[in-house]
């Protein structure tokens, strides 16, 4: 993406910046934040409601977004995989296939950048870079407004106050985004509200929050990532240069944004790349130490684990898992 073409698009977006009045009573929407989340920073000009989620998760699985009427949001997010790609690189219109891996959407609301590399800064500019990418969408978001805009007309009315434009595009998919939640698995029962775990659970726990194995340095807080930028050793050569490619800085060649584990049990393949397919690969790979680049984060180090370690850190990551979310019915069409 041209740095040109994010800097107009957030022109606009400012430009239409102000705080808007509140909902009707009935189109209401207080949005849930589990215990022990900090209060979500939700833009003053894009307050959520219930005709806003309605209306951005229509959009989300609506496939007429891409060119050819083949690719929706949900084509590479899959609600049952915590919104995730089960493939190493996602696949868009005309069997294109993309250069990362799709990440999971859960607990937007509280991300400060978005994409693997941080070069978005909020959800409402986040939606145009699959809709005008040529690997996904390949889509101009003006046609596709165009095409659809007599079915969410009124909708759009009821929710923006406006006929249906990108305004309420962008805004209405980024609505929706950030009421996909997650913070109810078990291991957080057990921290909030004196849950149990098993044994092998329990040594996987310490195991992971041990100095020694550095899991928790980077996963950690309430989302189970420290939100930073690391290398951690996958490759001595990125052609994806991850951070690099926003900064322009050879220090940050190899950096991607620190992955949360929540849900992580159902967010194969790992990566920015998705060449890792399984958890056992994953610890594998930080066992080892990783490749020996130059921006490698000194946290990677390597360290030895028993089989039934291995099997007990697994078991604790699974933990994470948040049934409640990956099942509910709301993020469904």
């Amino acid at each position: 993406m041209k740095p040109t073409f994010f800097i107009a698009i957030l022109l606009l977006t400012l430009a239409s910046c102000k705080r808007e009045e509140d909902p009707v009573l009935s189109d209401r929407y207080e949005l849930r934040v589990p215990p022990g989340f900090p209060n979500p920073n939700i833009p003053a000009d894009n307050y959520i409601s219930k005709s806003r989620i309605e209306l951005g998760k229509k959009l989300f699985f609506d496939k007429r977004l891409s060119s050819d009427n083949t690719i929706s949001c949900a084509s590479c997010h899959f609600p049952q995989n915590a919104f995730s790609d089960v493939s190493p690189l996602s696949v868009g219109v005309q069997g294109r296939i993309g250069f990362r891996n799709a990440p999971p959407l859960f607990n937007l609301a509280w991300m400060p950048l978005l994409m693997k590399d941080g070069g978005v800064p909020t959800l409402e500019l986040q939606v145009h870079a699959p809709i005008s990418d040529i690997a996904e969408m390949d889509s101009d978001i003006l046609q596709v407004i165009d095409e659809i805009k007599n079915d969410y007309n009124d909708l759009s009315l009821y929710a923006y106050k406006r006929p249906f434009d990108t305004y309420v595009l962008t805004r209405a998919l980024a609505t929706f985004q950030r009421t996909l939640i997650s913070g109810e698995s078990r291991y957080d029962s057990y921290i909030i509200h004196g849950g149990s775990l098993t044994a092998s659970e329990l040594r996987g726990k310490d195991l992971f929050f041990a100095d020694s194995l550095h899991c928790a340095d980077c996963h950690s807080g309430f989302n189970f990532t420290s939100f930073n930028f690391e290398n951690n050793g996958l490759s001595l050569n990125h052609p994806d240069t991850g951070r690099a490619r926003i900064t322009l800085l050879p220090q940050d060649v190899g950096k991607f944004k620190v992955a949360s584990l929540r849900n992580v049990e159902v967010t194969a393949p790992y990566m920015h790349d998705g060449s890792l397919g399984t958890l056992e690969d994953v610890i594998d790979h930080y066992a080892s130490g990783g490749q020996p680049h130059a921006n490698k984060s000194p946290l990677i180090t390597g360290f030895s684990l028993s089989n039934q370690d291995k099997s007990d850190l697994i078991a604790f990551l699974k933990t994470l898992t948040d049934h409640r979310f990956l099942n509910n019915p709301s993020f469904r069409p």
